[in-house]
């Protein structure tokens, strides 16, 4: 017996010692910046990062892995994302880390297939996301000073890190974890307030929930004023900058923040954001190869910005001055579709890196297969109007004038604004709303009658009828809020006085709409009926929910699959699939007319619902033979040309267009 113990003490002797060394290795990991070599060290060796953008909350969980794994066969071996933080604190003090929010699986995940990664937590992060990623309870302080050493500011800031920093750390490099870098802010030299002791703090907050070690860096265009109030000593400054640029010209503007280091350029930008009412955007394939091929030889890291852009699921999307709203698609004409679909901007990008590093062998994984499923017909439930008790159980919030979104604690979707009017108005009478107080979206109607838009920056008067004592209803849209320049504290709702015959409107009963509760527990299960419409002369029909029941048959292999659902006929609105939004649709400005479905919220097992709100006007709603239809097809349209630009003449300073 003691010989089997002395046997099975001598084979656990170099296993032993093995685990250790193999903690001792993991101890020594080091991300680090060797400024006398212009290089990263990873391991104490020379090393470049090609990385791509990637951002968890606009890719369904579902399809992490596959969308990660496409990346690492490109021959990346580094991942960027950003962290929202009003995707994960959407009330204050209420956190959401699970599901499609579960940031540190993503992470994982990354780590496990090998990819490192490059971390920009903000918290502001631009990203064509609602108010940039800051939640929209932060302006319930109406004067607060975002991005700024505002008091009210830094506390929900130094909250926010708290929570979120210390699930991040585990994940560092030196502690075994995939994350290399982690960005400070974002872009901060393009915003106004220019306030170093808010860069500060955000670095000191960093350091203390991270380490002393981490590598900590900033991100700004290649402009020389922006990295002035950008950069900070001891945070390693990168920029950012396009295909096209003069690459030499923009990292010599790095360099003269940055003398000595490895040059980085944190956003190559691989294509473009869209907005609605313009073209879709599109970068040429061989320019963006040709800049990539350039940026590599000079051996510098990169980033490309983005290499799936994915989904603005729900209300999520951003907006920019002059008041333009992005689409649901982020497609962003990048590698990977919106879909997740190879492209031939994807084969081109890894013939390059093919030129400079050995990338993975073995078989990349195929695009998803699309199935049409086609036409669905809807039957109408009823108008927004009729199912006010079931959108607003707790009833109106009643004030002498207008309530913004914030103040009645409504942050995303719709509030309907409900009044009388105070005289006759048997002739047209103009409603308006004289200091552009629209945001950003009214459809307005009289005793059940509609009237029409206003449009914020574009429509601000509307002539309207009706007696003395008729109810004036405004159904306001928050189409999403500002996400870059000085105008991010973005208010929604009415956030003026309107006038009817220049006398201002009072007396108002403001009912926040809870879309989500109404779709997902109520709405499915009301009996369709059409109820109607007062007669209008105008062309458009009261704001009303639509529903069908789909199935998709059980005993065809590899169903469901992913499709696009089409709104040929419709105009604009919001759409739900079995309770999951998908978001905004708007096929009368375009350019985006099909909405990306992915296949993991279809079902096989039983019926499919369809709930639908049109604002404008539905194919049915109007007394003709045309039917309430959707298509489910194979092949998304986001580039339709509507050619509807309102942007007006006087654009602000700091427009986006200064970005281009």
């Amino acid at each position: 017996m003691l010989g089997v113990v002395r046997i099975l003490s001598l084979l656990l002797v170099p296993l032993l010692l093995g685990s250790a060394r193999g903690l001792h290795n993991a101890s020594q990991r080091t991300f680090e910046i060797d400024y006398g070599h212009n290089c990263f060290l990873k391991d104490g060796q020379p090393f470049r990062y090609i990385s791509g953008s990637i951002h968890y909350f606009r890719v369904p969980r579902f399809y992490w892995k596959d969308r990660l794994l496409k990346m690492k066969m490109a021959g990346l071996n580094a991942i960027q994302t950003y962290v929202a933080w009003n995707f994960h604190e959407p009330q204050p003090g209420q956190y959401e880390f699970t599901g499609d929010h579960d940031v540190e699986h993503f992470i994982q995940l990354a780590h496990e297939l090998g990819l490192l990664v490059i971390l920009r937590p903000g918290p502001y992060i631009c990203a064509e996301w609602d108010m940039g990623g800051l939640p929209a309870w932060l302006l319930e302080k109406e004067s607060i000073v975002l991005r700024s050493c505002d008091p009210d500011y830094l506390a929900a800031v130094d909250k926010w890190l708290g929570v979120l920093l210390p699930k991040m750390r585990p994940l560092l490099y030196q502690n075994g974890g995939p994350i290399i870098t982690v960005q400070v802010e974002n872009e901060y030299g393009s915003y106004y307030t220019c306030d170093y002791n808010y860069l500060r703090f955000l670095q000191k907050h960093f350091q203390y929930h991270l380490g002393e070690d981490v590598l900590l860096f900033t991100t700004d265009g290649v402009h020389e004023r922006l990295l002035q109030c950008g950069a900070l000593q001891g945070l390693y400054a990168t920029v950012d900058f396009g295909a096209g640029v003069n690459i030499t010209a923009a990292f010599l503007i790095q360099r003269k923040s940055e003398p000595k280091g490895p040059l980085v350029n944190s956003e190559f930008y691989t294509g473009w954001l869209d907005h609605w009412g313009q073209p879709h955007s599109t970068v040429k394939t061989e320019v963006v190869a040709s800049s990539l091929h350039d940026i590599l030889s000079r051996g510098a890291s990169v980033n490309m910005y983005m290499f799936i852009g994915g989904t603005n699921f729900a209300y999520w999307n951003g907006a920019n001055t002059p008041y333009q709203a992005q689409p649901t698609s982020y497609d962003y004409d990048a590698p990977l579709s919106e879909a997740g679909d190879l492209s031939e901007k994807y084969f081109a990008v890894r013939d390059v890196i093919q030129q400079f590093e050995k990338v993975p062998e073995g078989p990349i994984p195929p695009s998803t297969p699309k199935f049409a499923y086609g036409r669905v017909g809807l039957k109408k439930l009823k108008t927004v109007e009729e199912a006010l008790n079931l959108l607003c159980p707790s009833g109106p919030v009643k004030s002498v004038y207008p309530l913004t979104f914030i103040q009645v604690k409504q942050y995303f979707g719709f509030v309907l604004y409900r009044t009388t009017l105070p005289q006759d108005c048997s002739d047209p009478t103009p409603l308006s709303s004289p200091f552009n107080g629209v945001h950003d979206r009214a459809y307005v109607s009289v005793d059940g009658v509609p009237h029409g838009v206003l449009e914020r920056d574009i429509v601000i008067t509307l002539n309207i009828t009706g007696k003395a004592g008729a109810t004036l209803d405004l159904l306001v849209e928050n189409m999403g809020r500002v996400n870059y320049g000085s105008f991010i504290n973005d208010f929604k709702g009415l956030i003026s006085n309107l006038t009817l015959a220049s006398k201002i409107l009072t007396d108002w009963e403001i009912f926040p709409l809870d879309m989500e509760d109404a779709v997902c527990n109520h709405l499915g299960t009301w009996d369709g009926h059409d109820s109607g419409c007062a007669h209008s002369a105008s062309d458009y029909t009261l704001p009303a929910f639509y529903v069908a029941n789909f199935s998709i048959p059980s005993g065809i292999p590899d169903l469901p699959q992913d499709t696009f659902i089409q709104f040929s006929g419709w105009t604009k609105g919001q759409v739900w699939i079995n309770g999951f939004n998908l978001g905004r649709y708007w096929p009368a400005r375009g350019p985006q007319m099909t909405l990306f479905v992915p296949q993991h919220i279809l079902v096989t097992s039983a019926p499919n619902t369809i709930i639908v709100l049109e604002l404008e006007r539905a194919p049915c709603g109007r007394g003709g033979p045309e039917l309430c239809t959707v298509e489910f097809v194979d092949r998304p349209v986001i580039g339709a040309v509507k050619t509807h630009s309102h942007v007006p003449a006087d654009q602000h300073q700091d427009s986006w267009l200064d970005r281009v």
